[in-house]
């Protein structure tokens, strides 16, 4: 791939060829690409926004099709940080305003998004300390106690995390900064940012109108957790160990394969039952069965594209059905989830 390849009126005609460059890991080419934009007067924020974030998004989609391996999304991933970095100091804004902090969710690993949202901020003149991925709340606000900050933007990609998220979002407002959050984890409406009472940005430049407006920011909406009363999220979260061990062993009573699973396919399926109790806790949490069975449908086509059948989720959700009978909540989650598998064993034996 030519570095030289790369013009065209804007990020859309350079897109393909950025692509291609994450696809051969040439992380010199992904650079001069983004570049040769630059120097031809596109602006750094439409670079990122409008070049890195939808190639970054393409990757996840290439990986979540098997078309592309752990290790091919990683390393693309890599380049996308270098381009930004590139970006971001060939732009060198100088700060204009004041401090943001911005984090990813205690657990949360996928920090390129909250990466584009803190340089698109420090373009608009913000001086914004970008903490990473995964931050745990204790660590946050002891930054908070130390560092004066305007606000705190706060990233979450996966709604497993939504608890986690509440926890952090309830800490830096008892240290008295205000805080806004972003990333589909919240729902792509931020749906689930109401439910905990947290104003919610769609998009970068979004998140940076808001923190601007500091009225707005502050008239954060009011939590609607009544429902956590039943004390079926608590009890949910207590018994996960128990509901993982035993939901492994009726996979292996009913399904004879898994007693010839080589250890990574042990740990990955095991991984998996726990992704399936973290999700429905989660939607335990804000209350929203399509939480849940959102996160069943995308589960199923992502074992479906790596040989395991649809069914091997519908045991699992059965198992857990029968355990969790005593909490009516979390019964209706795990039939709704049943359902989508359902229509999705359908259609895939219809193909």
């Amino acid at each position: 791939m030519s570095a030289t390849t790369t013009t065209g009126a804007g990020p859309a005609q350079a897109f393909p060829g950025y692509l291609e460059c994450l696809a051969e890991a040439d992380e010199q080419a992904a650079v001069a690409v983004a570049r040769g934009l630059l120097e031809a007067g596109v602006p750094a924020e439409r670079v990122l926004l409008d070049l890195v974030a939808p190639a970054q998004a393409e990757v996840g989609e290439r990986w979540a099709r098997n078309e592309w391996s752990v290790a091919q999304e990683h390393a693309a991933t890599h380049i996308s940080e270098r381009v930004v970095a590139a970006v971001a100091a060939y732009a060198d804004p100088r700060p204009t305003r004041g401090r943001i902090v911005m984090a990813c969710m205690d657990g949360e690993w996928h920090a390129l998004p909250a990466r584009l949202v803190a340089e698109v901020l420090r373009l608009r003149g913000w001086q914004v300390v970008f903490l990473g991925a995964s931050v745990p709340a204790a660590h946050l606000v002891s930054y908070l106690h130390r560092y004066d900050a305007d606000a705190v933007a706060l990233a979450c990609a996966l709604p497993m995390r939504l608890p986690h998220a509440h926890r952090m979002i309830e800490a830096c407002r008892r240290s008295d900064v205000p805080v806004v959050v972003g990333g589909r984890g919240f729902g792509a409406d931020g749906r689930w940012a109401r439910v905990l009472g947290v104003p919610w940005a769609p998009d970068a430049p979004a998140a940076a109108d808001l923190v601007a407006d500091d009225r707005a920011l502050r008239a954060a909406p009011v939590a609607r957790l009544d429902h956590l009363a039943d004390d079926e999220y608590a009890s949910l979260v207590k018994r996960r160990g128990e509901l993982i061990d035993s939901a492994l062993a009726d996979l292996r009573e009913r399904v004879p394969a898994v007693a010839d699973y080589t250890p990574a396919q042990l740990d990955s399926t095991v991984g998996d039952l726990g992704y399936i109790v973290d999700f429905l806790a989660a939607a335990l949490y804000v209350d929203d069965q399509t939480l849940f069975a959102e996160f069943v449908e995308w589960l199923v086509e992502i074992l479906v594209s790596r040989g395991v059948p649809a069914g091997a989720v519908g045991l699992t959700l059965d198992h857990y059905g029968h355990e969790l009978r005593d909490f009516p909540r979390a019964a209706g989650f795990l039939e709704r989830g049943r359902a989508v598998v359902g229509g999705l064993s359908a259609a895939t034996a219809g193909r």
